[in-house]
């Protein structure tokens, strides 16, 4: 990039930057957005394909999770780059619905594309998507169901839902009755849900149907000393977050010992020391302690002796669920341990759980922390249960805490287009065009659907249409049979915050995607680097002029 001053030449960028512009920027920036939709838009659905990743280590990956294919994915564009974060995005809010919005983002774009075409200036499309999202907001609101804790039935729809197509088909009943059993068990009196409370451990062995639900806390850790009691039943358990050994003074202190006597006594002081920590604990009546850091060889002999369960260096997060579980409170100082600080649990228990010995905290009155032990054939076959777990998780908190579902199977997708499209003749004016291009991009779900599972694209949306036409809002399709089906009745339903959540934010990704006109990528080494521009474009290098 280059200006002229007496005939000699003025550089801006340093040499070797690479710059496009105008439509030129426009264009790779659409196509490398629809290339990372189209990898995706294969595994959506029920009947969609999975996708297997391997990577440098040679680690694969077997998955149908959107969110997963493109974290695993390098990819390298920045356009590309902005999908996953969508997806990313989609992710943490609601845990489920990542391929949907990367599809929607790239068709989005698509739809812009042929505007731009037709001399429609990125900015009044980026108006009309904004406006459009904005009414698909309320448009989904009507929509929405109401749903509460106690729709048990409901809410195990959701889970199934959300697990469908992810490889678990065979026990995805059970697996999604230990999905909803779970956050019921943790949701706060305020309502809201936390899944981080809900520990889910993989185990490779057994088959599918093996998984279960704990009413507590499983800890991936064994006793500590052969001789303490395998299994405490009534345990009242101690929480402590501090070591059982003696400390060693922060300041440099010498001891002159002279006489082997006085060297016996230093170490009987040390061992009465630990003794006296030990009976501490005991005295506090605790018959199971968890401890947070590390315990003195000659301490476990103590503890061994008193017959407390011990389990040492648990991680922080699991002393905190152990808290929530069984109700104990953590203590910081031995010396501050009391009957109190106890926690309740009908069972602790060491069991092996194939090749491995696992801590299990069972029968907790009330607990606030559960966990699900997963299990399956192979390694792949457990990792994508768990992905599908939790996304279950996930879907069925939000469930909870919003309170709103709707019909999946393309269902709102349908209805959104077909109420876009009246919407877009009031607003007349070059954002109309832009309004019902955002209403065809719906459409790219019931289609996907329907291509993925073998159907023809245009009979289905077709007749899905004439549904919608009729004021069936909730008809869907059947993945079995083709036709178009109450969903509601079907039982196939999502979360309205899925919805909501990958429209806004594929609107959003596409407008901004859209309104880059101009990319700038510098190339690391000085001059003599990469020389030139791409393609030998002119110095001026100004884009097309679109108005």
């Amino acid at each position: 990039m280059a200006g002229q001053f007496n005939g000699s030449p003025i550089y801006i960028l340093r040499e070797g930057s690479q710059r496009t512009a105008g439509r030129e920027a426009q264009r790779s920036n659409i196509m490398a957005a629809k290339a990372v939709a189209g990898a995706v838009r294969t595994t959506l659905g029920p009947k969609g394909m999975d996708k297997m990743l391997v990577d440098t280590m040679g680690d694969v990956v077997i998955t149908n999770d959107g969110v997963t294919i493109l974290k695993e994915m390098d990819i390298e564009h920045p356009a590309a780059k902005m999908m996953v974060e969508i997806a990313k995005t989609q992710d943490t809010e609601v845990g489920d619905g990542t391929t949907t919005a990367v599809v929607l983002a790239g068709e989005l774009l698509k739809q812009a594309e042929e505007l731009l075409e037709q001399e429609i200036h990125p900015t009044v499309i980026a108006a009309g998507y904004r406006a459009a999202a904005e009414k698909s907001m309320e448009i989904l609101q009507t929509l929405a169901v109401k749903v509460t804790v106690k729709d048990e039935d409901l809410l195990r729809k959701i889970a199934i839902t959300a697990m469908t197509g992810k490889g678990s088909q065979a026990a995805r009943d059970d697996l999604a009755t230990i999905a909803v059993n779970a956050i019921k068990a943790v949701v706060d009196e305020d309502g809201s849900v936390d899944t981080d409370n809900i520990t889910v451990e993989k185990k490779v062995g057994g088959s599918i149907g093996d998984s279960v639900l704990i009413s507590g806390v499983v800890i991936d850790k064994d006793r500590l000393h052969p001789s303490m009691p395998k299994k405490v039943i009534d345990a009242k358990i101690a929480l402590l977050n501090a070591a059982v050994e003696i400390e060693k003074t922060e300041v440099d202190a010498k001891i002159q010992i002279t006489s082997p006597d006085q060297l016996q006594a230093f170490l009987d002081q040390e061992e009465t020391m630990l003794k006296g920590m030990v009976d501490k604990i005991a005295a506090s009546g605790a018959n199971v302690l968890f401890v947070q850091k590390g315990i003195d060889d000659l301490a476990q002999h103590y503890l061994a002796k008193a017959g407390i369960y011990t389990v040492r260096r648990v991680k922080k997060s699991d002393m905190e669920k152990l808290a929530r579980a069984t109700g104990a409170r953590v203590v910081t100082s031995i010396h501050e341990i009391s009957n109190e600080d106890l926690g309740k649990a009908g069972l602790v228990e060491e069991r092996k759980v194939s090749d491995e010995k696992m801590t299990f905290v069972e029968e907790c009155h009330n607990p606030k922390s559960v966990s699900i032990i997963l299990r399956g054939g192979t390694e792949h076959v457990v990792d994508e249960l768990d992905r599908a777990m939790e996304d279950a998780l996930r879907v069925v908190g939000v469930a909870v805490e919003d309170k709103m579902l709707v019909a999946g199977g393309g269902a709102p997708e349908v209805e959104l287009a077909l109420r876009l499209r009246a919407y877009a003749s009031t607003v007349g004016g070059r954002e109309q065009l832009a309004i019902e291009s955002f209403a065809d991009a719906m459409e790219i779900i019931p289609k996907t659907l329907a291509e993925n599972a073998g159907l023809d694209q245009i009979d289905t949306l077709v007749s899905l249409r004439s549904q919608h036409e009729k004021g069936v809002k909730t008809a869907g399709l059947d993945m079995d049979t083709g036709k178009p089906v109450d969903m509601l009745k079907l039982g196939v339903v999502e979360p309205l915050r899925v919805k909501t959540q990958a429209i806004n934010s594929a609107a959003e990704a596409a407008v901004m995607i859209l309104r880059i006109d101009d990319v700038i990528a510098s190339k690391s080494g000085g001059p003599g680097g990469a020389g030139g521009m791409p393609g030998g474009m002119p110095g001026g290098m100004g884009g097309e002029d679109f108005e």
